[in-house]
């Protein structure tokens, strides 16, 4: 009889640490977070800086990455998300317009929003950035204008022409170029590729084909630079033609050593990651976010509040002196 009473004990026991785990996971907060797309050396260092602060603040945090660079695609994952019931919802836009309409859904159920490369965005609680617009826009110009000796033909790319940032980083680049170099030139207008290698690689090569005077580009989207890289190596142009933007230094690093890819800024997609999750969290602890708050990642703010943006300036170096070293960080 004893020994029935003590398992019927022990087996209470366990049903009720069984509950009560359960209990705990559920009331664990829930974070989706929808980046460009998936499985590119960018967004796995954000993936990594997302979860790495996740199990700091106790989060369930999930990283989600469309496999193409789809509006529609990021759009899937957001009503997906709003299915689930998370908690808060972060995105890296690719088309702001295309997803005002679900991220307001979203927050019309009750969900916090967190935006980062979306500073045009409404339907958000707040967007971050590691990087003004026009800093970023016209650190790039003034570099390539450095490499170019402030004359020549140059092109631009970008992620695609629907994404705001990209082409407001493009719009301040070109526009300083024009104001301080005016012996630049800009052929066409901007090519929408930089978020592919391949597409990147086989339209710099077109462009040289037809361009005998072009000696620089400059890429706004990871993928840019690196596929501009190895058609001026196809070309045997390093040292004569230049390519600039940010890119993964970890993917771009052999293409830096040889000289095919002259350089460029970064902020630290890792970082991004982890901002992303403490900045979910600020939102459901109900932090206030004002003049002088000290945000890790970000460091101390003056948002602005009417605006739903918090900018800040974190650029990094990518050159044959700094690749080694922001690649073995896993960058």
């Amino acid at each position: 009889m004893k020994r029935r009473t003590f398992g019927a004990l022990m087996a209470g026991v366990a049903f009720a640490a069984t509950l009560a785990t359960g209990a705990l996971a559920q009331d664990k907060p829930t974070m989706g977070i929808v980046v460009k797309i998936g499985g590119i050396p960018w967004f796995n260092a954000m993936e990594m800086g997302i979860l790495e602060k996740a199990g700091e603040l106790g989060i369930d945090a999930t990283m989600i990455g469309p496999t193409s660079a789809d509006p529609a695609l990021q759009v899937r994952a957001i009503e997906d998300l709003i299915a689930k019931g998370v908690d808060v919802i972060g995105v890296v836009p690719n088309d702001e317009a295309a997803l005002e309409p679900v991220l307001e859904k979203a927050r019309a159920a009750g969900i916090k929003v967190v935006a980062h490369e979306g500073p045009g965005l409404n339907n958000v609680d707040w967007d971050f950035e590691l990087a003004s617009a026009q800093g970023f826009g016209e650190t790039h110009a003034e570099l390539l204008a450095q490499k170019m000796g402030g004359k020549g033909e140059y092109a631009m790319f970008v992620g695609s022409l629907t994404v705001p940032l990209h082409n407001a980083w493009a719009d301040f680049a070109n526009a300083y170029i024009a104001a301080k170099y005016p012996d630049m030139k800009l052929i066409g207008e901007r090519y929408g590729v930089a978020e592919s290698v391949d597409d990147s690689r086989k339209t710099a090569l077109d462009l040289l084909a037809a361009n005998p005077n072009l000696t620089g580009f400059l890429a706004f989207g990871s993928q840019g630079p690196i596929g501009i890289g190895r058609a001026i190596e196809e070309r045997r142009a390093i040292g004569t033609v230049f390519v600039l933007g940010p890119f993964s230094p970890g993917q771009g690093r052999d293409l830096v050593k040889s000289g095919a890819i002259a350089g460029g800024f970064m902020w630290n997609p890792a970082e991004a990651g982890r901002v992303f999750v403490t900045m979910g969290k600020l939102l459901l602890d109900g932090t206030e976010i004002v003049d002088g708050t000290d945000i890790p990642g970000l460091g101390v703010v003056s948002p602005d509040v009417a605006g739903k943006d918090i900018i800040t300036n974190n650029l990094i170096a990518i050159n044959a002196e700094t690749v080694d070293g922001l690649a073995d960080l896993g960058l």
